[in-house]
């Protein structure tokens, strides 16, 4: 579609809607930006638009009569697409695309888009950092929090563009086609948003919508949604990466060392102590990523070299520091049970495990059950923590290391007053930050403040 002059309403006007309703002015289209909420400060939407001559803004109602006159409509990513408003549009014959849709479309080069329930910050980052050693004009974007519409204008034909994909987004893709894809796990998440398991794997594996035999996916081989959607469905050339198979053709984890593997024959690519990141997910998420910069360009060398040098991101298992003995952990990030158990499956020390927050509807057993030994205290906090509690005493879980707090301050200075010198503190709260924090960086920023000033 020709976008010069087309009326596109944008769908939420938080920092996606800014962005593509940014790109839409850029290349000569009419943005509206459009929210249902009565009370919002539409001028200062309108400011952060760049003002009256980039876009316009509605909010409330949308008329009928408003639907009319569109051409498109792009969706932020937090917009469910079963809105009455989105309904509407579509029977009107709105064509509705999203906002990574849009960005593919006025974009250029190369595109290597990465998704999964977990692990696709920590991977979607380290493929950003391997294709710049590689020496490749690089912009890595969407859900990792750098709006794809934002760098879609600076890409170029040789560029590489790595995008971490969530199932929102997905859901919204018609012509988006990554060059190499990889789906790194698929497990329970954002059930409010898609009903049902089913509806999810679906949104996940969309992925691949667009892609042929002379595309790449990456598949997780110990995931068994994947590995059955591998073998039976994906369009891409497959190639598995594995933690606990010694894998024919693909890249697995032989004892400490990842190796890639053509017809049985072995290649060293990086030991495990070799790694700043730590744990069983982490590999999985070095082999992914070695494979999709591999399927982009990078040599060999160039990706072993950088491999040592990435330290790990933000709120994904962060070391923040050692206090009194005792060392505190953020992982922020982990905003579901799956995550979460990926946590404290790191954890080599008595943890003091902080949980809780906001409801996503998800079954926290199997995250109790992962516990082993590990879990000297549950500080639990947030909507969720009496369901948390609930869920923990029906797996056996002692009740006398269960602690109840309000709020996650009040978690952590308990934590600080009763962790003992050869402990952990890990903030993983299985849960979402909705609440009492507008999103987990922020609950992770808190976190780290009050080690680096409290203790």
């Amino acid at each position: 579609m020709e976008l010069k002059d087309k009326k596109v309403l944008v769908y939420g006007c938080g920092k996606s809607g800014i962005g593509a309703a940014g790109l839409l002015a850029d290349v000569g289209a009419v943005p509206i930006l459009f929210d249902e909420k009565e009370d919002l400060d539409r001028e200062k939407v309108l400011e952060a638009a760049g003002g009256a001559d980039r876009a316009s803004v509605l909010t409330g109602d949308l008329p009928d009569s408003r639907i009319a006159e569109l051409d498109l409509a792009v969706l932020s990513p937090g917009v469910p697409t079963d809105l009455p408003n989105v309904c509407r549009l579509r029977d009107h014959g709105v064509p509705i695309w999203g906002e990574v849709e849009l960005a593919y479309r006025v974009g250029r080069g190369s595109v290597c888009a990465i998704t999964g329930t977990n692990g696709k910050t920590t991977t979607t980052s380290l493929v950003g950092a391997l294709m710049r050693a590689a020496g490749r004009d690089t912009f890595v974007v969407g859900n990792i929090g750098n709006a794809y519409t934002g760098e879609a204008l600076k890409t170029k034909d040789d560029s590489v563009v790595v995008a971490e994909i969530s199932s929102f987004q997905l859901e919204t893709i018609e012509e988006f086609r990554p060059h190499a894809s990889a789906i790194l796990n698929i497990t329970e998440d954002h059930l409010n948003r898609h009903h049902t398991m089913e509806e999810y794997i679906r949104v996940k594996e969309l992925v691949t919508k667009n892609q042929d035999s002379s595309d790449v996916c990456v598949l997780n081989y110990e995931d068994e949604v994947l590995r059955k959607f591998g073998e039976e469905l994906c369009p891409a050339s497959v190639c598995w990466f594995s933690s606990a198979h010694i894998l024919d053709n693909g890249i697995c984890l032989d004892g400490d060392e990842i190796v890639l593997r053509e017809d049985g024959v072995s290649t060293p690519v990086i030991r495990t102590d070799e790694l700043r990141l730590i744990g069983i997910h982490n590999y999985e998420n070095v082999m992914a990523a070695v494979v999709l910069a591999l399927s982009m360009g990078a040599e060999l060398p160039v990706i072993q070299d950088a491999l040592k040098k990435f330290s790990p991101v933000r709120h994904r298992i962060e070391y923040i520091a050692e206090k009194k003995g005792v060392i505190w952990y953020n992982d922020s990030k982990g905003t579901n049970p799956d995550a979460a158990i990926r946590g404290i499956c790191a954890m080599s020390r008595p943890t003091f495990l902080i949980g809780g927050g906001y409801d996503k509807g998800s079954d926290y057993r199997p995250w109790i059950r992962s516990f082993g030994d590990r879990v000297k205290c549950l500080v639990l906090e947030g909507k969720t923590k009496d369901d948390i509690r609930a869920a923990a005493l029906e797996c056996g879980f002692p009740e006398e290391k269960i602690v109840m707090k309000n709020t996650m301050d009040e978690a952590m200075i308990y934590c600080s007053e009763h962790a003992e010198a050869g402990d952990a503190v890990l903030l993983s709260p299985a849960c979402a930050s909705w609440g009492e924090f507008p999103n987990y960086e922020v609950r992770g920023d808190r976190f780290r403040e009050y080690v680096e000033q409290e203790i």
